[in-house]
Order: structure tokens, then sequence, then C-alpha cells
């Protein structure tokens, strides 16, 4: 018999809230005291990965630890990385008053030290569903070197009533690989479809309802660290000095340039789920129903641990 292929999940949980208000990732989102991570974790356990490693601040580690770490890692293998400023080629001079993180790429690569096994790249503060965890282990238990994939949701299952969102909006090939994302920073919703501004609500643009759409769930096989830094190091020489307090390193837009230069393909795994998250506070209530709801219909346990 063989034995399961070790896979991990990698969640990105470096950032605060800054629309929602506070950290949100350890937040409550029921009576059980779960938090959104809480389900994320259970359900990649569930689909078979056997690792997961959070990226975090390295001032949050104690709170971190107490309040999510230290309860799940008696069910699954657990890791910390940091996102730190100063984790940067010695040869680079970080900015003066540079305080902003160098983005999700960047936290990605922060895990280069615990992660030699095909992984899976979440949000901390977004509910993926298990749909979505099973179609990624079971291409990540089968991948190969430069074959990569992205969970890809209908546009109108991830949108919120309280506010315009940011959303990668994806163009797919009809073999289902993924072509190009398009980040869309402020989206509404539009009755059944959507509809986004670029001028600060001056004019829109309808978007189709079911657009494929990214909610930063990457699959990636091993070699991708290997890729995922020299790009970084490209981006600091490249891309900082033009902007060098707020230029970021998006994961992707390290995609779509591999695509680009043919080095890798993204295989599209569509979801049906539901996208549940908290944007906004005023989010937090159909969060929390849609939660008790699932437990109440038997996909979760009311105690997840």
């Amino acid at each position: 018999m063989n034995e399961p292929k070790e896979v991990t999940l990698l969640i990105m949980a470096a950032g605060m809230g800054s629309r929602y208000g506070g950290m949100k990732q350890i937040d409550h989102v029921d009576e059980e005291g779960d938090k959104i991570i809480d389900f994320s974790i259970f359900d990649a356990k569930r689909a078979g990965f056997t690792k997961v490693v959070f990226v975090i601040k390295k001032e949050n580690l104690e709170i971190f630890r107490k309040e999510i770490g230290d309860k799940v890692s008696k069910h699954i293998k657990v890791e910390y990385a940091f996102q730190e400023l100063s984790d940067v080629p010695g040869s680079f001079s970080i900015p003066a008053d540079r305080v902003k993180p160098w983005g999700t790429a960047h936290a990605v690569l922060s895990a280069r030290d615990v992660i030699r096994e095909p992984f899976a790249v979440i949000n901390a503060d977004d509910f993926y569903g298990r749909d979505a965890f099973e179609k990624a282990y079971s291409f990540l238990e089968k991948t190969k070197e430069g074959h990569y994939a992205m969970v890809a949701y209908e546009l109108r299952n991830t949108l919120t009533e309280n506010g315009t969102v940011s959303r990668g909006i994806c163009e797919v090939s009809d073999e289902g690989l993924l072509m190009d994302v398009t980040e869309r920073t402020k989206i509404r919703k539009a009755g059944e479809d959507a509809e986004y501004t670029e001028d600060d609500g001056n004019t829109w643009t309808k978007l189709p309802g079911d657009s494929a759409t990214s909610m930063n769930f990457w699959c990636f096989s091993e070699d991708f660290m290997g890729t995922i830094g020299a790009k970084f190091e490209r981006f600091l020489q490249e891309e900082v000095p033009g902007n060098p307090l707020k230029a970021e390193c998006y994961l992707p837009t390290v995609v779509s340039a591999l695509l680009s230069e043919k080095r890798c393909d993204v295989h599209i795994l569509k979801t049906s789920g539901k996208w549940h998250g908290v944007t906004y506070i005023e989010d937090k209530p159909a969060l929390t129903e849609a939660v008790s709801r699932m437990k109440e219909d038997g996909l979760y346990p009311r105690y997840l641990w």
C-alpha cells in the first residue's frame, strides 16, 4: 500500500485587515470559537494535506500559537515562517522609511526553508470550502515540475453586499488552462453579474457573473520556490527604484510572467463553491450564519477540533 504523498498548505497570515479593522485571522466566527482559518485547515486535512505552514509576522508568533497553532498541531504537522522586510538579498539596500511588506510573492518565498514538497497557497481570511481543497490535493499529489494550478470560483460567488472587492479575473483557454489574470481592484455586485470601476466610480464596466475568478488559491510543484526567488530579485532591481515605499511583488504577477515566458502551465480547477469572508466588518453576520448552517447540515462537526 502506497504512503500518502507529502503535500503542504501554506497560509498567508502576515497581513492585518485594514478595511476590516483588526487581526481577522484570529477572530471567532461561530459560537464554538472557530475561526475562518480553522475551517481551511480542517478541510485541507480531510482532503489529504499532511502539513500546514503559517506565514506570519514574527511579533505575532505568541498570540498566533495560542489562538491557532497549538490547537491544530495536535491534528496536523505545523511549521511557521516569518515575512520580514529585512528578508532580501544581501546586495539589496532597503529604502529608507520603507514599512510596507514586499507583497504576496515574498510571503510565499518566506517559507522556502520549510517547504520542499508540492504545496497550495491560500489567504488566512477567506473561506474556500471543502470542494476546493479536495480538487487541490488531487492535483498536487500527482503534479510534476512546471505544472501548477489555480482554484477558480464564479465571480458572483465571491462578492460581498457591503462594498467593493479586489479580484483576479481570469482568461481561460478551451483546454482549461490559465492564460492571464487581470487584477480588478474595485468590483461590486450588479444583480447576478458584477461591474468594476477604474475611475473611482465615475463609470462602471460590466463583468459576467460566471467569470472565472482567482481568490489566491494556488497549487505549485516544489520547483516553484526557486522560480519565485529569481522573480523577487528582479522585482527588487526593476520595480522598487520607481516606487521605493509601496512597490509590492504579487503572486499572480509572478505566475503571469512565467506564463508569458512559457515556463509553466496553470490548470484551472473550477469549483461551484461559494466564497465567504470578512473584507468588511459588516460581512461577519452573513459569515456566521453560513457557518452555522453548514454545521447544522452536517458538512462540519460542531467542534472542528
